[in-house]
């Protein structure tokens, strides 16, 4: 039995014995359910939330111990994409029966604020970084006293997902992970 971080028990299945170790390889389910659960390790290197989290990872593709993913990245020109491919990467060379990783990107539709989890959301809020709700068009909410009376400061903020407000009640600045181009 493997025992997801969540407390969940899951069911390990072995299919096969890899050759030559004597060592059990799982099945192609199991080892989809154990890179799943890596990938929800991988930090995006700017924010305080995982990949998965933050809904980037659009596909998993498992061939024998070869493993294709599909990633959107909230912006196409996004610095942290590199190191984000290197860690998913790294991570699930780290799963056993993993022997290759491809991580491809997608363009073929936008990363939106609805694939954003909400333990995602909270985590970003938590961080004190304000999220727009699933609607781009939601006023800006302060994550430090709640208040709507905030006014756009700039659009650039400390990278390009995000832009600086400032909240008129309790006078902070305020981080906003801001939507892509419509």
């Amino acid at each position: 039995m493997a025992v997801r971080p969540q407390g969940k028990v899951v069911k390990q299945t072995l299919a096969s014995v890899r050759p030559g170790t004597g060592e059990a390889m799982p099945t192609n389910q199991t080892l989809n359910d154990q890179i799943w659960e890596a990938l929800g390790t991988v930090q995006d290197p700017e924010l305080p939330v995982t990949v998965t989290d933050l809904g980037l990872i659009d596909a998993v593709t498992v061939d024998g111990g070869r493993v294709h993913v599909t990633m959107i990245p909230t912006f196409s020109a996004c610095p942290a994409i590199d190191v984000m491919r290197q860690d998913i990467q790294k991570t699930l060379l780290n799963v056993p029966g993993v022997h290759t990783v491809e991580v491809a990107l997608s363009f073929a539709e936008p990363w939106t604020i609805a694939r954003m989890t909400e333990r995602g959301r909270q985590r970003l809020l938590h961080h004190g970084l304000s999220v727009p709700l699933r609607h781009a068009a939601a006023p800006v909410a302060c994550p430090f006293c709640g208040s709507t009376n905030t006014v756009l400061e700039s659009p650039f903020g400390t990278t390009l997902c995000r832009s600086i407000y400032y909240c008129r009640d309790c006078r902070n600045p305020i981080e906003r992970f801001k939507p892509p181009p419509t």
